[in-house]
């Protein structure tokens, strides 16, 4: 984990130097992969050069706002709460016309939460010159759990390359002087696109995951082989699937480190 946080900091520091840049902005939502990429971005760019803007809508749960600005207290890098609630409500009002009609909640109003966060961001990022940093972990981006033009945006990706319970890891270990909030690594993980949201109810938990997809990308074995080693086979179709799907999100994501 040591040698894996100080490659991803000189690549950081390297994409930083290359693009001219010198600060950067991320969403802090304060779940596990807001908080490793704010970390990262704190050690390589310094809490001076590092915003987080903090975007509550009312799925959000209260402690996840206090666990990001616990974090970037804790870290010491400037911070700014912006409610999206009424933004998100002007997009519905919008939306309820003669195009689009009265629809139930759906991916649709989730998505809208997460791409009007991206327009806030980039919106920082071009009025202030910070580069966006995506937070986006491979377990996602393989199988397309993520929104286009929403929290799949940014300048680079951080974490891409790495698997959810390898964030976990590298968690614990960039959190030798407790400045990630427990609660934050010890929290059931949500997008918190809708009330009650977990991850756990789109996918398979991530240690069952993470293995699966590591055999299947990483080692490029089939499914039938991976099914082999005693994982059902309906499971292990159903994730590569997943995985063929979410291919036209994968090539529009920003350059993962």
């Amino acid at each position: 984990m040591e040698k894996l946080k100080i490659e991803l900091e000189k690549k950081l520091k390297d994409f930083f130097i290359n693009s001219g840049f010198t600060k950067a902005v991320l969403g802090s939502s304060g779940g596990i992969d807001s908080a490793v990429v704010q970390t990262i971005a704190v050690n390589t760019l310094g809490a001076d050069n590092v915003v987080a803007l903090i975007m509550p809508s009312s799925f959000s749960s209260r402690s996840s706002v206090e666990d990001a600005v616990a974090l970037s207290k804790n870290l010491g890098n400037s911070y700014h709460i912006v409610n999206i609630s009424s933004l998100y409500h002007t997009y519905l009002e919008v939306l309820k016309n003669d195009v689009y009609g009265e629809t139930h909640f759906d991916i649709t109003e989730e998505n809208l939460q997460a791409r009007i966060r991206a327009n806030l961001l980039m919106a920082f990022s071009n009025k202030k010159q910070h580069l966006l940093l995506n937070t986006s972990n491979k377990s996602e981006l393989s199988v397309g759990y993520g929104t286009l033009y929403g929290d799949l945006c940014g300048a680079v990706s951080v974490i891409g390359s790495l698997y959810k319970t390898q964030v976990y890891e590298l968690a614990r270990h960039l959190n030798k002087n407790s400045l990630i909030p427990e609660n934050i690594i010890n929290k059931e993980p949500s997008a918190e696109l809708r009330h009650g949201q977990k991850d756990s109810d789109s996918l398979p938990p991530y240690s069952l995951l993470d293995p699966i997809l590591h055999k299947l990308i990483d080692e490029g074995l089939s499914p039938e082989q991976v099914a082999s080693g005693g994982v059902n086979i309906e499971l292990v179709n159903k994730i590569a699937q997943l995985i063929k799907r979410s291919e036209f999100k994968k090539m529009q994501i920003p350059p993962v480190l």
